[in-house]
């Protein structure tokens, strides 16, 4: 029996987001869950060589590398649909939850499990990482597109901006205050040796 869950993963990118919005470059699903693990990663390492906790890197990243997975049979709905009322939040989740469920059909029953626990339900506490990774990718996607000139994003980029700091996280604080300037510099400037760079 053929199991297609990979091929599923291969068309994440086709499915684009910020749909509703005019973007300079678009963004596929596939890239997108990409930079949300490296960042996830780089949050763990803040959090454990900075602040001395002692969050699994390694399990978070695995969330993060799937957390968009089912959007391969629902595709990206945008926030402001997904959030416009209550019922469709509830019905939108539960389309997610049978897309889930038949996206783990197509992995190896000896085997499933292991996804099943990346995919459906993570740990909250360890998602809890994900998602400000996930936001953090978001505002760098609008930091790039207003860079250019596009200003369809100013209001996504202070609204994300607002989420970020009511995570109360220390480790995006850090992350914010070090890197996310560098994404509204030209690959001239980022590029100047880091003696010369202020």
């Amino acid at each position: 029996m053929d199991h297609h869950f990979f091929a599923y993963l291969y068309r994440l990118k086709y499915i684009d987001r910020w749909s509703l919005m005019w973007n300079m470059r678009r963004e596929n699903v596939a890239e997108h869950s990409f930079y949300v693990s490296t960042i996830a990663h780089m949050l763990c390492t803040i959090a454990n060589e900075v602040y001395g906790r002692n969050v699994p890197t390694d399990r978070v990243v695995s969330i993060a590398l799937f957390h968009d997975a089912s959007e391969v049979l629902t595709g990206d709905i945008p926030q402001p649909v997904k959030h416009n009322n209550e019922q469709i939040l509830r019905n939108f989740r539960e389309i997610e939850d049978v897309a889930v469920e038949r996206l783990i059909q197509t992995i190896p029953p000896e085997i499933s499990s292991i996804y099943r626990n990346l995919i459906q339900d993570p740990d909250p506490e360890l998602y809890r990482w994900v998602k400000a990774a996930d936001l953090i990718e978001a505002y760098i996607k609008c930091l790039t597109e207003l860079s250019t000139g596009n200003r369809e994003f100013v209001v996504a980029k202070q609204q994300v901006l607002d989420s970020l700091h009511k995570m109360n996280m220390p480790e995006v604080d850090y992350f914010l205050e070090h890197m996310s300037a560098s994404f509204e510099k030209t690959l001239d400037e980022i590029t100047l040796n880091p003696s010369q760079d202020n």
